[in-house]
């Protein structure tokens, strides 16, 4: 039985007291049943109330999570207690209980273990003798239907004894739910048969079963939950390093080991009294901020989101200190919790291994184990040998003796693929005060550290194992700044040192040439660098500086000159790491967010990159940085907005894009639809190409051309001036609407209402004028339904909401603003994006280019497009880049007469419009 919590709970509950009122109550109501029940419901509902209040303001007090979980397990039993009170008195009387009319009611699940969260399931066993009566069942269900009346969610199970262990056997779930058993009233003889029986006939004999179910169902639920401890908007219970992970070990143990409590694992062997406190305080933590989210949202959610994060550092009283806001902090410590957890599951795993309950571990899935017998010297050294195929440490001063061990501990397991023994991990975190000065200016520590970094085998994966020891983060203390460093955004998925390592991992792949459907160029390219080195390290610390007042693309540059020395680059290579870093988003910004056709943009890009070496180091960085970034950022369509940078930019550092040079390719574009269309005359040609302007030449693809020519023929004549075409194209994740309508500026608002109000995602748009009137657009869409079937006839659907819109059969604003209003994401309000609004004249040699800011929302970039077109403005190209909550999206525009906008005036009107847009009440 639990015991008692910490504080005197008899201030909300006494047993004896709540007892007699349930007695004088039917004294009151005797001889009406119904009239009983109710009071008694109304009984218990009141105390539950009460009880749950306490326990919140105690909890607000001390922010125990544990005690929290337990104070709520308490008051649960005495609930339980009182209905069982009420039923066997007043219900169901057995005078003269025979045998067969005895129970035992265990709480089973979280609640077995004693503790519950806010809004957790009630799950019971109601435990009978083999041969039954009618009064076990009656009991039963009218006790359940008293907790139903109270509002509580409750899973139970009838069942013997024997019934149990025979579903025990074959469902690993009941069989957990066993191992928790915890008797709260009732014939405790009954429920401690079934204990013994279990353990006897059960887990004496089949403990590399449970132990190989559980890890398996451990794997199965992190996939589900996202894979990784580092997640910006973690499950709590579910997620890797959240609750969950740490019942799955307590149950491993326990059914291991056979202990009964978490305490005994010290003396069995298993942890360390640090490394137990370490478990004891990570429970106390992810408990007090489970109770936080279900106490704030007063449902049963486990998921940290972004909206609740603020709340629930407040909440648990995390404030603003040095240089981290309040929710950082929390964030910070959350994520440090959560690798304290990986620690502990890293022992409790080699510790299986060793008793032969669970199979060998490899340092990484795809290089082959190094097999090895229980103990042998290993090849070179004497300070380490190979321990049940792991490496471990030779004895317990190879540390102290030579620091540099420290390093070459992680060299050698890259070096010969080996999984790392859980002793010299243990040995590590004691001896990190030897990673100090001395040792990070030793040269080969530093050596080492480099082939680690840019090793072939695994550099992913052993830094990561050099970061949860903390290595890492002293050796290189910049980089120790960001360790468990929340970025508070949509956008980034992980903590700034897990993106990082994720980064390197991205480059390992190319650098092995893994993923070349995905990023064909960039696996194409990487065999030719001739600084790899420099790559690599460039971006290990590319977002080093993040979390510091300065931009941190800048102050990552000047670590690097730091650092470049101490790795022992030369002056060049520190140079290439340090631009890189400096430079490590511009080509992603340009892609996404500049016009490719308009050559200012690729001359000002090719003179920040200067030469051909420079241009694929940045191309690599910026795929690997991506990809990096978390699940769904990279997509096909970011692939070819980087490869047509990279193309145009060669093309460029070469030597090209001369007048002439696009003179030619103009006629060289019009030339290759003149032999592509075969089926028209020459006079049909001619007529066609005489509709579009140069640029139209430049920046259209040949398939696309050809499709237009044949799109833009049909349309017409059909004596039509208005047409749509839908298009799919998987491998860039993208559809294509094409519509041609007589051109006038508010054209592109009305087809980003008609999007908006289709739900559809714009990512670019192409707009392109003919001579003769007619707008040519083709607009970009995120993919939505991998089936092109299902793609096209949601693009249909689309489309023809566009050639409504452009008929003015539908009404966009309240089209729009429907849409906006189910389509509104709660997590936005956790932000705030400074609106920014930048009227430039240099970016373009004929266009004035506005790039706009700031949070993103449902219908954005319509009402941006419509202030646009209420301004005369005509729009001649649009780029749309999400960031997770923050919108960039960039127009080229020019006035009514072609010109770019010169007038201060006007300028500042263009940006007090646009930045209307942001203010609701503007609206």
């Amino acid at each position: 039985m639990l015991d008692k919590p910490d504080r005197e709970f008899n201030l909300v509950i006494d047993r004896m007291a709540l007892e007699a009122e349930i007695d004088a109550l039917a004294l009151e109501h005797e001889g009406h049943a119904d009239a009983l029940r109710q009071a008694v419901v109304s009984l218990l509902k009141l105390v539950l109330k009460d009880g749950r209040e306490k326990v919140c303001q105690w909890f607000q007090e001390d922010r125990l999570g544990t005690a929290c979980a337990q104070r709520l397990s308490w008051l649960e039993d005495e609930i339980i207690r009182a209905t069982y009170a009420y039923v066997t008195r007043y219900v169901y009387t057995s005078h003269n209980p025979s045998a067969s009319e005895r129970m035992a009611i265990v709480a089973v699940g979280g609640y077995g273990r004693g503790t519950l969260a806010p809004g957790s399931d009630i799950d019971l066993l109601f435990l009978l003798p083999a041969k039954q009566t009618a009064w076990g069942e009656s009991v039963t269900e009218a006790i359940l239907y008293v907790l139903w009346d109270l509002g509580q969610k409750v899973g139970h199970a009838t069942r013997s004894i024997d019934e149990c262990l025979r579903l025990a056997r074959t469902d690993m779930t009941i069989r957990t739910t066993i191992l928790e058993a915890r008797p709260i009233l009732g014939d405790m003889a009954l429920a401690q048969v079934l204990a013994t029986r279990f353990d006897k006939e059960l887990v004496q004999s089949t403990a590399a079963e449970f132990v190989a179910a559980k890890l398996a169902e451990r794997d199965d639920r992190v996939v589900k939950a996202g894979n990784s401890r580092y997640r910006v908007e973690p499950n709590v219970k579910e997620g890797k390093g959240g609750l969950r992970d740490l019942n799955t070990l307590y149950w491993i143990a326990k059914y291991v080991y056979r202990v009964h409590d978490s305490a005994a694992l010290v003396e069995a062997g298993l942890f360390t009294r640090r490394e137990y406190r370490q478990f004891v305080l990570a429970e106390d933590f992810l408990w007090a901020t489970r109770c936080a989210i279900h106490f704030l949202t007063r449902r049963p959610d486990d998921r940290l989101t972004f909206d609740l994060q603020r709340e629930i550092a407040s909440f648990l009283g995390y404030a603003d200190r040095g240089g981290l806001r309040g929710v950082e902090r929390f964030m910070k410590h959350y994520f440090l919790v959560a690798k304290d957890v990986g620690d502990l599951t890293a022992i409790v795993c080699a510790a299986l291994e060793e008793r032969q309950a669970k199979p060998k571990a490899m340092l990484d899935r795809f290089i082959a184990p190094f097999r090895r017998s229980q103990r042998q010297a290993l090849t070179g050294t004497k300070d380490f040998v190979i321990e049940t195929g792991r490496l471990n440490v030779a004895n317990d001063e190879v540390f102290a003796h030579d620091p540099v061990n420290l390093i070459r501990l992680f060299h050698l397991a890259d070096l010969h693929s080996l999984a790392f023994h859980p002793d010299a991990m243990r040995l590590v975190t004691r001896s990190l005060k030897l990673v100090n000065a001395g040792l990070r200016e030793n040269k080969e520590a530093n050596r080492l550290f480099l082939e680690i970094l840019t090793s072939r085998n695994a550099p992913e994966t052993v830094l990561r194992r050099m970061n949860e020891t903390g290595v890492l983060g002293r050796f290189i203390p910049d980089f120790g700044k960001v360790v468990a460093m929340m970025q508070f955004n949509m956008y980034h998925r992980y903590t700034v040192d897990e993106h990082l390592l994720r980064s390197v991992g991205e480059l390992a792949d190319i650098d092995r040439g893994d993923g070349a459907d995905e990023h064909p160029l960039s696996n194409e390219i990487m065999p030719t660098i001739q600084n790899r080195t420099a790559l690599y390290v460039a971006t290990f610390l590319h977002d080093i500086a993040k979390g510091r007042p300065e931009d941190h693309s800048i102050a990552g540059a000047r670590i690097a000159k730091k650092l470049g020395p101490r790795f022992g680059l030369s002056p060049a290579q520190t140079d290439t790491v340090s631009w890189l870093i400096e430079q490590h988003l511009v080509m992603s910004m340009t892609a996404q967010s500049r016009d490719l056709s308009d050559r200012k943009t690729i001359e000002t890009f090719a003179g920040a990159v200067q030469t051909l070496e420079r241009l694929k180091l940045l191309l690599i960085l910026t795929v690997a940085d991506i990809r990096a970034v978390g699940p769904g950022v990279w997509n096909g369509w970011k692939g070819q907005l980087l490869r047509s940078l990279f193309w145009e930019t060669e093309l460029v550092l070469a030597g090209g894009h001369s007048n002439a040079d696009r003179r030619a390719s103009v006629r060289l574009s019009q030339e290759e639809l003149r032999a592509g269309m075969t089926d028209w005359t020459g006079e049909e040609i001619e007529a066609y190409i005489a509709k579009h302007y140069a640029p139209y030449w430049l920046r259209v693809d040949l398939p696309r051309r050809l499709r237009h020519a044949r799109f833009v023929r049909s349309v017409l004549e059909r004596g039509e001036s208005l047409g749509t075409e839908v298009d799919t194209d998987a491998f860039r994740g993208v559809t294509e609407l094409t519509i041609l309508a007589p051109d006038h500026p508010r054209l592109l608002s009305i087809i980003t209402g008609a999007c908006a109000a289709s739900g559809a995602n714009i990512v670019d748009a192409q707009i392109n004028t003919t001579t003769d009137g007619l707008a040519l657009d083709t607009i970009f869409v995120s993919r939505e339904f991998p089936r092109d079937e299902d793609e096209l006839r949601r693009a249909g659907r689309i489309a023809k909401a566009m050639e409504q819109a452009l008929q003015g059969t539908i009404r966009l604003p309240d089209a729009v603003a429907k849409r906006s209003a189910i389509s509104v994401k709660p997590r936005h309000k956790a932000f705030q994006v400074a609106p920014d609004v930048v009227v430039d004249n240099e970016w373009s040699n004929r266009h004035t280019v506005v790039e706009v800011s700031g949070l993103d929302r449902p219908g954005l970039l319509y009402d941006l497009t419509t202030a646009l077109s209420q301004l005369n403005l005509n729009i001649a190209s649009a780029h749309i880049a999400t960031f997770g909550e923050k919108a960039v999206d960039v127009f080229y525009v020019t006035d009514l007469t072609g010109a770019k906008i010169i007038s201060s005036e006007r300028q500042d009107s263009i940006r007090s419009s646009l930045l209307e847009a942001f203010r609701p009440e503007g609206k």
